[in-house]
C-alpha cells in the first residue's frame, strides 16, 4: 500500500471491488470512478487472493458469496500480506456473517443491498483514517505518537506496536481501536463514542464490531481473555484501558 501526499487527489487511492455479480460490480465500479476512485474489479476468490498479494490495493471491497473462494476464505488468507482496510458486503440480516468478517481480519463492513453513498461514505472514512495517521510530517513526529505500557508500545506515526519488543500483527481497524483505547488511558469510552470516532456512524445499540474487535486485540497486547487486566469491559458503558498494572 502507497503512502499519499498530503492534498493529493482522491483519484490517487486504488480499490479492488471482489464482487461475482458483474452487474453489481459494474455499478459500483461506475459510481466509484465517478467521484475519482481508481478501481479494478475481481469476479473469483482465488484470483482475488493473488490480485490482492501482488497489486496491494489501498482498500478492498470484499464480498462474502464468491466462486473458488469465499470472501471469509479471502480475508483469513490474504491478512498475513496486505495490511490495507478490507471492507466487506454482507447480507442486512446475517449478524454471524460480520461478525465471522470481523474475526477474520475485516476493518469494516456494508449490508446489502449496498446503497452507494453509504458506501462511498465508509471507504473514504476508512482511506482518510490510514492516511492521516501516515502522513505525519517530521516535525510533527513526538511523544504524543508513542505511548509505552510497561512491555507494551504503540506508535501512531509507524502504526505499529510491539509486546516485548516483538510486533504485535494487527489489522487497520484493530490498531486504531488500540490506539484510540490506549490514547484514552484512564477513562472509559463508551461504545458511542468508540463508534463515533472510527466509524462515524451512531451506535445502534447491537453492533457488535467493536466487541469483536476488543476480544482480538486483547491476547495481542498480552491481556488474559478470561480475566482482562489491560483491557477492562465496563459493564453497560464501554471499555477503559488501564495505565499501570
Amino acid at each position: 500500500m502507497r503512502n499519499h501526499e498530503t492534498g493529493s487527489a482522491e483519484e490517487n487511492w486504488r480499490i479492488l471491488i471482489v464482487e461475482d455479480d458483474e452487474r453489481l460490480a459494474t455499478l459500483t465500479k461506475d459510481y466509484l470512478e465517478s467521484n475519482g476512485l481508481q478501481v479494478s474489479v475481481e469476479g473469483d476468490g482465488s484470483r482475488a487472493i493473488e490480485r490482492i498479494k501482488n497489486e496491494q490495493p489501498d482498500l478492498v471491497v470484499l464480498d462474502l458469496m464468491l466462486p473458488g473462494e469465499d470472501g471469509l476464505a479471502v480475508c483469513r488468507i490474504v491478512r498475513p500480506y496486505y495490511k490495507g482496510p478490507i471492507l466487506m458486503l454482507t447480507a442486512r440480516t446475517e449478524d454471524l456473517d460480520q461478525v465471522l468478517g470481523l474475526e477474520m481480519g475485516a476493518d469494516d463492513y456494508v449490508a446489502k443491498p449496498v446503497r452507494p453513498r453509504v458506501l462511498l461514505a465508509r471507504i473514504r472514512a476508512l482511506l482518510r483514517r490510514v492516511r492521516d495517521t501516515t502522513m505525519v510530517d517530521g516535525d510533527e513526529l513526538s511523544n504524543d505518537n508513542r505511548l509505552t505500557f510497561g512491555n507494551l508500545v504503540v506508535d501512531n506515526a509507524m502504526r505499529e506496536a510491539w509486546l516485548n519488543g516483538e510486533s504485535i500483527d494487527l489489522t487497520s481497524a484493530e490498531f486504531d481501536l488500540l490506539w484510540l483505547l490506549c490514547s484514552s488511558a484512564g477513562r472509559v469510552l463508551t461504545r458511542e463514542e468508540i463508534f463515533h470516532q472510527l466509524r462515524g456512524i451512531e451506535y445502534d445499540g447491537q453492533d457488535r464490531s467493536i466487541d469483536v474487535r476488543v476480544s482480538r486485540i486483547r491476547p495481542k497486547v498480552g491481556d488474559d481473555p478470561m480475566n482482562p487486566k489491560r483491557i477492562k469491559t465496563v459493564r453497560s458503558k464501554g471499555y477503559l484501558f488501564v495505565k499501570e498494572l
